[in-house]
């Protein structure tokens, strides 16, 4: 299947950092916020609004979930994430819920960030559906920081299925507008907020696939480096049609992608181990430098210009339109 003549192991490695829960508390009735501090009173790197952790859960899985970080941006002594159970999900959360209890010691990644504010902007709109608040409050947060323009939009089930709707209130009732159903309020309107909003505005949704669709259609007429997305889960199925090849630039090994594997899959059956965590293109750890050939993008992380300029990719899910690709690998 692959030429290992040149293949070797070569290692990508992830540092990993090791934290203790330090409190834990609910936030509603199925959302978990979660105090995770570093041991030994070790400094973390600085909290940046929007960004991420990998939670590696002990599970005998040994899951590795995504969580985005929900404490103020600049924090170095703690991160703060919110877990919300999923019954029907992966089976992260649902560990999660059920096990993790205060003094547990767990192994995070450090932060990274593919949600990032545009601080100069004029004013930015922010968007969240259920949990989708987690990065969006980051964000409101950092606002607040540097004292920018903003307006909120948040929509739940019910009040009750809100986390930070009381913190986020005591910024100013004016920059909040809520959205509960259930209780008979009013639906989120994306075509109504599109057409309220300023031209040199930047958009933020982060919310269920839905929402996501909708927000899509709705501020498509503003250019892209204007709208901001961050996804939940994977917006398209892997690309496993294979029959091409991915040459290695580093070791120079050639390795040849079968009908039914990922690029990520054939690669560490030829021995070598490329970063990764989600496997579904929604966190962007294995986002690898694309030298030659054209990929079939399937990741939820890069924009559309990202995908056209065609100077990286996602191997965990993304394949190839050309016979042959040239990574940096």
């Amino acid at each position: 299947m692959f030429n290992t003549s040149n293949c070797g192991e070569l290692a990508m490695t992830d540092p990993i950092l090791p934290v203790r829960v330090t409190r834990l508390v609910a936030l509603t009735h199925r959302i978990l916020g979660i105090t995770l501090k570093p041991e030994n009173g070790a400094s973390l790197t600085p909290v940046v609004a929007g960004a991420h952790i990998d939670l590696h859960i002990p599970c005998e899985q040994g899951l590795i979930r995504q969580y985005s970080l929900t404490n103020a941006p600049g924090t170095r002594d703690r991160y703060e994430i919110a877990v919300l159970l999923e019954p029907q999900g992966r089976g992260g959360s649902a560990w999660i819920h059920s096990h993790i209890a205060v003094g547990d010691r767990l192994e995070i990644s450090a932060p990274r960030d593919r949600f990032a504010l545009f601080e100069p902007a004029p004013h930015h709109v922010l968007i969240a559906g259920g949990i989708g608040i987690a990065p969006i409050w980051s964000l409101a947060q950092r606002l607040m920081q540097i004292g920018a323009s903003w307006e909120m939009h948040y929509a739940a089930a019910t009040e009750n299925d809100a986390a930070f709707v009381a913190e986020i209130r005591k910024c100013g009732t004016s920059k909040l507008k809520t959205y509960f159903p259930r209780e008979g309020r009013a639906r989120l309107s994306f075509e109504a907020l599109a057409q309220a909003c300023a031209p040199d505005s930047h958009v933020y949704c982060c919310g269920p696939a839905r929402m996501m669709d909708d927000f899509d259609a709705a501020f498509g007429v503003l250019p892209q480096f204007q709208r901001h997305r961050e996804h939940f889960a994977a917006v398209a199925a892997p690309a496993k049609g294979g029959n091409f090849e991915v040459v290695l630039a580093r070791t120079g090994c050639t390795v040849q992608v079968g009908e039914g594997q990922t690029i990520l899959e054939a690669v560490r059956a030829a021995g070598v181990s490329a970063i990764f965590s989600c496997a579904e293109g929604v966190c962007g750890m294995c986002e690898t430098r694309l030298i030659e050939g054209v990929a079939d993008h399937r990741d939820s992380v890069m924009t559309a210009e990202e995908q056209a300029r065609g100077e990286t990719m996602m191997i965990c899910c993304s394949g190839a339109k050309t016979r042959r690709l040239v990574l940096d690998l």
